[in-house]
């Protein structure tokens, strides 16, 4: 099974109008239980080596530890700064809203973190040069009108020696999103970039990095924000503002089924190697470890 789902991503490129040959067993309803999307995609993460308890790695590679000085560029809500945080490091952490910048704070006032550095503001950070060990921008680079500047920041702040930990969306998964999301999808401010493979890593070395690392996952969420964006449509509700803030519960049946379903399938025997196949063929999210020489 697992040999023609691999044969799946040549066939894709070449053109192929290929059907995923894999007989999922029908699990009776009352064997069945509802999984929130948001803890499905959870356990898909983890299932591709990202936050790792037992090695302290935030994805495969890229581990963090007490005495580290970590920055987390465009936190957000705060996810990768919380498990830095948990290992007792230094935090800091940045986002151009002020309201997430506040919340995640106050969310961390009782961490194990050593010290909690909050910032607001965009492409200049006000920091000192060569201060920080591990450096993340997740999911940033894709919204700025000069992603050169960002990581020449970004390597401004970090020691030499410094690992960064960098995504940005998949070509394919993006070109896919053009068939289903609004087009405000593609507006500033949310994805005016589409990165090849190729872009990437020449916008990540041309800052004067060394890639350790690449990979890319995510198949699940793909597959999750097509049917978001086909639901959304089918009710009239397409968004035309600020289209990343508007996914929050609770969601469409279909959505919460196909989270049944993806927790169903890569917990079968055999299903994590057919996650990683399909991760192969149809990534979300390309990523790259780094290090600053």
């Amino acid at each position: 099974m697992l040999d023609l789902i691999r044969n799946l991503k040549a066939r894709w490129r070449a053109g192929a109008n290929t059907e995923l040959p894999i007989a999922v067993p029908v699990v009776p309803a009352e064997q069945t239980s509802s999984i929130d999307p948001r803890m499905c995609g959870l356990e898909d993460a983890v299932k591709s080596g990202w936050f790792l308890q037992e090695s302290d790695e935030l994805i495969k590679g890229f581990q963090i530890r007490a005495a580290d000085v970590f920055l987390d560029f465009g936190c957000g809500a705060g996810g990768a700064t919380a498990f830095a945080a948990q290992r007792g490091a230094h935090v800091i952490f940045s986002d151009i809203e002020r309201a997430k910048v506040d919340a995640l704070a106050q969310r961390l006032q009782s961490s194990a973190a050593r010290c909690i550095q909050p910032l607001v503001g965009d492409d200049r950070l006000a920091l000192e040069d060569a201060c920080a060990t591990k450096i993340v921008c997740m999911e940033v680079l894709e919204h700025v009108e000069a992603p050169e500047k960002i990581m020449a920041e970004l390597v401004r702040v970090g020691k030499s020696g410094a690992q960064y930990l960098l995504t940005v969306p998949a070509p394919e998964s993006e070109h896919l999103q053009r068939s289903f999301a609004p087009p405000a999808y593609f507006d500033k401010p949310n994805h005016i970039t589409v990165f090849s493979n190729e872009q990437f890593a020449r916008l990540v070395e041309g800052a004067g990095l060394v890639i350790e690392r690449r990979d890319q996952w995510g198949f699940y969420w793909v597959m999750w924000m097509s049917l978001y964006w086909a639901c959304e449509k089918a009710a009239g509700n397409q968004q035309t503002g600020a289209v990343h803030d508007q996914l929050t519960p609770p969601y469409h049946p279909l959505l919460n089924a196909w989270a049944d379903l993806w927790h169903q399938f890569i917990n079968l025997p055999g299903g994590v190697e057919a996650k990683h196949a399909l991760d192969g063929v149809l990534p979300k999210t390309q990523v790259i470890i780094a290090r600053k020489r």
